[in-house]
């Protein structure tokens, strides 16, 4: 099989999995309510391990341990909170009765960002060497399997329809395969490795800034060790992932 299909084919399965969040609409709401919290929970240390642990990481091994990295990390920061300040304003200014918390649009912006970045990533290395690019898409679905779970979970929490929220999720996760084509056609003469970084700062900014205050607001001990230990094993399957990569 060419190294065309195999990054079509992992490109796709990559994205199925964005339908893990499919398996939550089979619980009753008065559970699945109460497994809200733990998700966003598990999202925000789910991000937060992939920015600390994977991708600036990756970032300085690429293009080295420099200043212009964590200035492009920065710069990823700065960038998702200006964009939620307007997405704030733009809420404030409508009329309409469901109203969605912008947390909801940076997760799919954040998420569609990532998930392009990671096909790339996982197309570079199907170029190298098909058993590397089998390696990298196992160590890549792996980590997205919480991660896709949470960001579900999350967007159900911002006010998105069950519905909407895994087609949506599902949308944003296509961007693997873009991501996977993109790195086939122009490998040889394009270099994204800066994009890394900047993803890493939006990842930072959505589990600092939005994901930890939310659920970090708990009213009673059991909750605060529920939610506590979701973030504590989004964050620790995320850096367990990493010795293996």
């Amino acid at each position: 099989m060419s190294v065309f299909w195999w990054i079509t084919f992992s490109g796709l399965a990559m994205s199925a999995l964005a339908l893990i969040g499919s398996v939550t609409l089979l619980l009753p709401s008065r559970l699945f309510d109460r497994l809200v919290m733990p998700l966003v929970a598990l999202a925000a240390g789910s991000l937060l391990g992939g920015a600390l642990f994977h991708m600036i990481p990756a970032s300085v091994t690429v293009l080295g341990n420099l200043l212009g990295v964590y200035g492009l990390v920065a710069l990823g920061f700065v960038a998702f909170l200006v964009l939620e300040q307007f997405l704030h304003w733009h809420h404030c200014h409508r009329d309409h009765a469901v109203v969605r918390h912008p947390v909801g649009y940076l997760v799919l912006v954040a998420d569609g960002i990532h998930n392009f970045l990671g096909g790339m990533g996982v197309a570079g290395a199907f170029i190298v060497d098909i058993r590397l690019g089998v390696t990298a898409w196992l160590v890549a679905a792996a980590h997205e399997a919480p991660q896709e779970l949470g960001d579900f979970g999350l967007l159900v929490h911002s006010g998105w329809r069950k519905g909407a929220a895994l087609g949506l999720n599902e949308l944003s996760a296509l961007t693997f395969l873009v991501g996977g084509y993109v790195a086939y056609m122009l490998s040889t003469s394009l270099n994204v490795a800066v994009l890394i970084p900047f993803a890493a700062g939006n990842f930072l900014y959505i589990a600092a800034a939005d994901l930890i205050p939310q659920f970090s607001g708990e009213d009673s001990a059991p909750r605060k060790l529920v939610v506590t230990a979701s973030f504590l094993a989004g964050l620790g399957i995320l850096y367990a992932l990493a010795g293996f990569a």
